[in-house]
């Protein structure tokens, strides 16, 4: 399916986030995924993910998280994060995500919603999908909660900080959940078991439609072809699950 993109500016309550969209070209309005990154945020490999997520049929909006910094990239991100420099890199982008309070999140998520609502390539305030890479994960499951009645499907791969020993710790809020939830782990740990345990506990206890499952050899990071953690199965394997997720709960075209 013929796709075309768009830099957007979103209004937000703390000031103005850039964002990428990939969508169908054919002048029909389509469903809404909001798309959160990973730790290393908005750059051309998301671009690229929302552009195989638009030629599905698609309104694909991915927002850059740190736009209280500035435009992404906002960290001087190498061309491919190996795994030799990925701890350095992680450092550049600690700051910034340690500046992303829940309280903000739930702020960008109702402004991101709200735009992605609005556009005229969009399928207005019908319902939408969530997808999160790593800590993308959290801030997913913290907008699909505080909006049950938008977001419809809730998508984390390799995630990041779901399970927290806070009393804002975004597991929490599983309660709130509507949306059916997929959650893909890698064999090399994303969470402690402990962690995971208690994660599923509480979606069974929510009474949750969830499918989590452990992606074999993998590592932390295996969806992002720009990284050392990449794997190429994992991928399509992750575009699989995606594909069927969304088409048990988005009406394309």
């Amino acid at each position: 399916m013929p796709t075309t993109t768009a830099v957007l500016s979103i209004p937000t309550a703390d000031g103005s986030a850039d964002a990428f969209a990939a969508f169908p070209a054919d002048g029909r309005r389509h469903p809404g995924v909001l798309l959160y990154p990973d730790a290393f945020g908005l750059r051309p490999e998301l671009q690229d993910k929302a552009r195989h997520l638009a030629e599905l049929g698609h309104y694909v909006l991915v927002p850059n998280l740190y736009y209280r910094t500035g435009p992404a990239p906002v960290a001087d991100l190498p061309a491919h994060i190996s795994e030799e420099i990925r701890p350095a890199v992680i450092a550049r982008v600690l700051p910034l995500l340690e500046e992303l309070t829940a309280e903000r999140a739930l702020r960008d998520a109702e402004a991101f919603l709200e735009f992605l609502a609005g556009r005229p390539e969009a399928a207005g305030d019908g319902p939408v999908a969530v997808i999160g890479y790593c800590i993308g994960a959290a801030f997913a499951l913290r907008a699909a909660a505080a909006h049950p009645d938008r977001v419809a499907a809730l998508a984390g791969f390799h995630p990041g900080f779901l399970v927290t020993g806070g009393p804002d710790s975004p597991h929490r809020l599983i309660p709130q959940l509507t949306a059916r939830v997929h959650l893909a782990l890698s064999e090399g740990g994303d969470m402690s078991p402990k962690a995971l345990a208690e994660l599923t506990e509480a979606l069974d206890a929510a009474g949750v439609d969830h499918t989590t499952e452990v992606y074999p050899g993998t590592v932390h990071g295996f969806t992002m072809a720009d990284t050392g953690a990449f794997d190429a199965a994992a991928l399509q394997r992750h575009w699989d699950r995606l594909r069927a997720l969304l088409g048990r709960t988005l009406a394309t075209g």
